[in-house]
């Protein structure tokens, strides 16, 4: 009896040791490590990818370096490092479940779908879905695409949504968006679909940008987040309250400048009623 009794105590002592690491939350093991990692991309001009310098740069990328970061090292006492993992839209949540990355910052619509697996942060990005094409193709919109070959990221909105907003369309999903844009390049597919803004950017990079056009009115919305590792209140009250200190004082308005002004990377203004919609996120201190 007093060897069962023996035993269980030494169990409960290695269970009870155990918990803890099982439980730890996100902020206790950037604390741990001194290092929070995010899951980004390479080749989504301009809000993350590698440059001709070889730097790993963007808006999305930016965002944190200088908003959500400062936050967590605030909130932690401490100076945090930031390390980056390469992730796409297959990757992006299988990296968060298995504590890879801390946090998804590239270009990932928050949608209901996705709110059962993880949790996103307050919106920093607006655009909708549309084609790029050659110029000159006859696909002009989603409504013109049946028979079609049309290239998607696989498990991107955008995919689900031709699948079933236009079902007679020849889909065909890539990895990742170079690996998409290659097979347009070489006539594999006649259009590749994404967001707007990531069309955009993908043809100012091209080779010979004159060559291709986006077309299409948006065919879906598209609100960028950022996600999160799925109840984890107390980290995702910090990287919201670092875009929101960004959006309040003014400094989020210049990074999307240095990126999207008329002499960023990418031109892309900010509507009024964006700008008003990215004002409303911020609540009261």
């Amino acid at each position: 009896m007093g060897k069962m009794v023996a035993l269980t105590l030494v169990l409960a002592v290695l269970v009870g040791g155990v918990a803890p690491a099982l439980a730890e939350t996100t902020l206790e093991k950037i604390a741990r490590t001194e290092t929070m990692t995010i899951g980004t991309r390479t080749g989504s001009p301009p809000f993350a990818y590698v440059n001709s310098k070889n730097e790993w740069v963007g808006f999305s990328i930016e965002l944190v370096e200088q908003l959500v970061l400062p936050a967590i090292s605030q909130k932690l006492g401490k100076q945090i490092k930031l390390e980056k993992k390469e992730s796409a839209p297959p990757t992006r949540i299988p990296l968060l479940s298995s504590n890879a990355v801390d946090l998804i910052a590239g270009t990932m619509t928050d949608t209901r779908v996705r709110r059962d697996s993880v949790d996103f942060s307050i919106t920093f990005f607006v655009t909708g879905a549309q084609f790029l094409v050659k110029k000159g193709s006859p696909i002009k919109s989603i409504k013109n695409i049946d028979g079609k070959r049309i290239a998607a990221q696989q498990g991107s909105t955008n995919a689900r949504i031709i699948r079933e907003k236009a079902p007679k369309a020849q889909l065909r999903e890539f990895p990742d968006q170079p690996a998409a844009f290659q097979a347009l390049l070489q006539g594999q597919v006649d259009a590749y679909t994404n967001d707007g803004i990531q069309l955009a950017g993908l043809k100012l990079k091209a080779p010979n940008p004159a060559q291709w056009e986006v077309v299409g009115e948006f065919y879906s919305y598209e609100p960028y987040g950022m996600a999160m590792r799925k109840n984890d209140a107390d980290f995702r009250n910090v990287v919201n309250n670092g875009l929101m200190d960004g959006i309040e004082s003014g400094r989020f308005f210049e990074i999307y400048e240095k990126w999207f002004g008329p002499q960023g990377e990418l031109p892309y203004p900010m509507s009024p009623g964006v700008r008003q919609f990215m004002i409303y996120q911020v609540v009261p201190k």
